[in-house]
């Protein structure tokens, strides 16, 4: 209607071409291309031809219903990532906004809500291997089942170096976290977590962490020279939080899929599938080149990252040790150990060790039977 009236205006002189097409928001030349098409063809002339012509790049409908009928069969309530991720792993060329808007148009994914912009409040670490971020999160990963999935990341790369699930968390997991770190790239500098009663004592509840009576955690990190960070808030810890996320979102699914159901099938998948292909998705470069680990070279790893009791020998050269009483086999270099300060070493598998100064005395099994070993020393 617009382009008759202008139309009608210039047909009886009251708009030069120009003026026309400056109505109609176009251009002189313009103008006269609509003014040719309108005199051939009427008002049909004017429509674009474009509208109607479909795109060489349109997918065959065949495509699209094996996407959306691999999603309703095999992948049901996956979010839209962890789908996309998968799909291209198989194969598939399409992106992520396409296979997004055929699963939402299958009303197979419900249409999310604008989101508000994130605002980050500190920039990551420089350096790999300046800070690393541990935590844990219970979830039931498989049906019927609660297990804590320990995770040990970089802040610098969101590199995921250390992964497992196990019953509970507690001082060994996060002992076993550092040591797979430290033993794969190197001692980092920092240790940034939550105030779990493993890391931290904490005197008043939701108060202040006490750094001078360290726990053996604490203790341990200590020793490497690692300097440890509290968390006061779950928004600081924002960057393992929302790795949480992901993976309370993927990992059952992923897990479901593969007819997994034990935790160490689990952990398996976790560290020959999982946690690579997580890292080939997720991890980014730091912003310097370079790292910030350091080699480890001070001997067996496992007597730092242990937990460590200070005890007295009883006049039978015998130790309490909670409920059970270790017996420190004869030594040819020493008559008796009786009233010497010595220290009992608890590993993350139970057995245990008394050492004297730098020196192992003893290896006990997680019974307090002495091993093999120490009776060939003895004899």
């Amino acid at each position: 209607m617009r382009f008759e009236e202008a139309y009608e205006s210039w047909n009886t002189g009251r708009l030069t071409q120009a003026e026309a097409g400056l109505v109609l928001g176009m251009c002189e030349r313009s103008f006269r291309r609509y003014l040719l098409r309108y005199e051939a063809d009427g008002l049909d002339g004017l429509i674009d031809r474009r509208l109607e012509q479909i795109s060489n790049r349109r997918a065959p409908v065949d495509e699209v219903m094996a996407l959306t009928e691999q999603y309703r069969t095999r992948h049901s309530g996956w979010n839209v990532k962890h789908f996309h991720s998968w799909y291209q792993r198989e194969g598939g060329r399409r992106s992520y906004t396409w296979v997004k808007k055929r699963l939402q148009h299958a009303k197979l994914v419900p249409t999310a809500e604008r989101q508000g912009v994130h605002r980050k409040r500190r920039e990551r670490c420089a350096l790999a291997g300046m800070m690393i971020h541990q935590d844990g999160s219970t979830h039931e990963w498989v049906p019927e089942q609660m297990w804590d999935l320990i995770v040990t990341l970089d802040d610098a790369t969101s590199e995921h170096y250390s992964m497992f699930f196990v019953e509970q968390e507690g001082t060994a997991s996060s002992l076993r976290g550092v040591r797979e770190v430290i033993e794969a790239c190197g001692l980092f500098s920092s240790f940034y977590s939550d105030r779990g009663s493993h890391y931290w004592s904490t005197p008043q509840a939701d108060g202040k962490v006490d750094k001078e009576h360290p726990t053996q955690f604490g203790r341990a990190l200590k020793q490497l020279g690692i300097e440890m960070i509290a968390a006061y808030s779950p928004e600081a810890r924002g960057r393992s939080e929302r790795a949480f996320g992901t993976h309370q979102g993927r990992l059952p699914q992923e897990l479901a899929l593969a007819g997994i159901t034990t935790m160490a099938q689990a952990n398996g998948y976790l560290a020959e599938v999982y946690r690579p292909a997580f890292n080939a998705e997720f991890a980014q470069p730091a912003m310097e080149p370079g790292t910030a680990f350091v080699p480890w070279n001070g001997g067996r790893l496992e007597d730092t990252l242990c937990e460590q009791y200070e005890r007295t020998v009883s006049a039978d050269n015998c130790i309490r040790f909670e409920t059970l009483s270790l017996q420190i086999p004869a030594d040819r270099h020493r008559c008796h150990y009786v009233k010497a300060k010595v220290r009992v070493h608890r590993y993350a598998s139970g057995d245990l060790a008394v050492f004297h100064g730098p020196r192992k005395l003893a290896d006990y099994n997680c019974e307090g039977k002495a091993k093999v070993q120490n009776l060939r020393q003895a004899a």
